[in-house]
């Protein structure tokens, strides 16, 4: 199959060839032992015993009916997330990925992350995932202070949380990730700061470090709790950031903080407008037809029994991106990464010409929000703080 496309011309703009991207895969796992306040995802109260070899039944049978949109590709990265994917067993897991590898080959250096709930980790389980295939684990510490903790509805407690990231720093991974939050109810600049320091402490060689959000469909939502002001949270993301920096972790996304060789090259996928399956219950994924030149936006029916008396028809919404719409969401993307963005990524993943963009970026260049060279776009750091004015530029 070939991985580009014929030239064709529509009313407006002239569609270039496409060069399709890297293919991720993304396995939602949605039990969790109780819903957080602030959580919006697609994540469901475990109740009784997981249905584990069904399901794992399922996301394989959802894999399979995913094969046409691969395009002869293997895959570059999987991400295994939730709700608590340490609520399946160490087994398990080894099932998912044997039977994923199976369906769909993998790329050498492949990258495999897990996510797991320090409350939910324990040694012997651990290590099992390792040795399922997983290398490397995302730990939802989002704080290292019980008080906050309590606030925030986690199951852990800090004592946990360095347990687990002690039995990360010693298994046989190749990184480990801390999910940190700031903006919590009540935080002062002193208490985002302590946490930060303890977590540079645990030396992970990745940290996500962001801000906690109200979204809608929460606890949260409905009973908004007391959070920093603007002020407070300028000062914690402008102090914090010089704190990781100090400690050798380079800002390369808007969340995202890494030692040098350890960014997670699924996220960086996503950013980087590639291309991801969903598998499981809720999962999102975005697809090129390398054939028609269409992106498909591809959602899975949400809910778990559903998911399971699908009768194989997992697939829930699909639309196709409309060719106005697509600066915008390849920019949404790529805007949050500190590198570079090659102008040839943009003709090669979209298959618009430049001339598309050129009044859009001209006026982000004249904000100060972009600056721009012969092949390359760079976001500066006005643009970051303000990043929200220059993705309305390309709506």
């Amino acid at each position: 199959m070939t991985d580009t496309m014929m030239t064709t011309t529509t009313d407006t703009v002239t569609t270039l060839p496409m060069r399709l991207p890297p293919l991720s895969l993304y396995v939602h796992i949605p039990w969790c032992v109780q819903k957080c306040p602030y959580c919006d995802f697609n994540s469901h109260t475990q109740k009784g015993k997981i249905p584990e070899d069904e399901y794992i039944a399922d996301l394989l049978a959802d894999l399979r009916s995913e094969l046409p949109r691969v395009f002869q590709r293997s895959l570059h990265s999987i991400f295994i997330g939730g709700g608590t994917p340490s609520l399946i067993s160490a087994e398990g897991i080894g099932k998912i990925l044997d039977g994923i590898e199976a369906i769909i080959p993998f790329s050498d250096n492949i990258e495999i992350t897990m996510e797991a709930n320090p409350g939910t980790v324990e040694a012997n389980r651990f290590h099992g995932y390792v040795a399922a295939g997983v290398n490397r684990i995302s730990i939802g510490v989002q704080s290292l202070q019980a008080e906050k903790l309590n606030l925030l509805g986690r199951i852990h407690d800090p004592d946990e949380a360095i347990r687990a990231a002690n039995i990360a720093s010693e298994s046989a991974l190749n990184s480990f990730n801390l999910d940190l939050m700031h903006g919590l109810p009540h935080q002062d600049l002193n208490d985002a700061l302590y946490d930060l320091n303890k977590a540079v402490e645990l030396a992970p060689q990745h940290l996500s470090w962001y801000q906690l959000t109200i979204e809608q469909n929460t606890q949260f939502h409905s009973k908004p709790p007391t959070l920093p002001d603007e002020d407070i949270l300028w000062d914690i993301f402008e102090q914090g950031h010089a704190l990781l920096s100090e400690a050798g972790y380079e800002q390369y996304e808007i969340s995202g903080y890494a030692k040098a060789g350890n960014q997670c090259q699924h996220n960086l996928n996503y950013w980087r407008f590639g291309d991801y399956i969903g598998i499981g219950c809720g999962a999102h994924g975005k697809l090129t037809d390398p054939e028609t030149g269409k992106i498909y936006r591809r959602s899975k029916v949400k809910h778990p029994r559903g998911y399971m008396d699908a009768d194989k028809a997992f697939l829930d919404n699909e639309h196709v991106v409309v060719q106005d719409e697509l600066p915008f969401e390849f920019f949404m993307n790529r805007f949050r990464l500190t590198e570079a963005t090659p102008k040839q990524d943009f003709c090669d993943f979209t298959g618009l010409p430049l001339t598309t963009v050129s009044k859009q970026i001209d006026a982000a260049i004249k904000k100060g929000l972009l600056t721009e060279t012969e092949t390359h776009w760079q976001v500066t750091k006005l643009g970051h703080r303000y990043l929200n004015s220059l993705f309305d530029l390309f709506i």
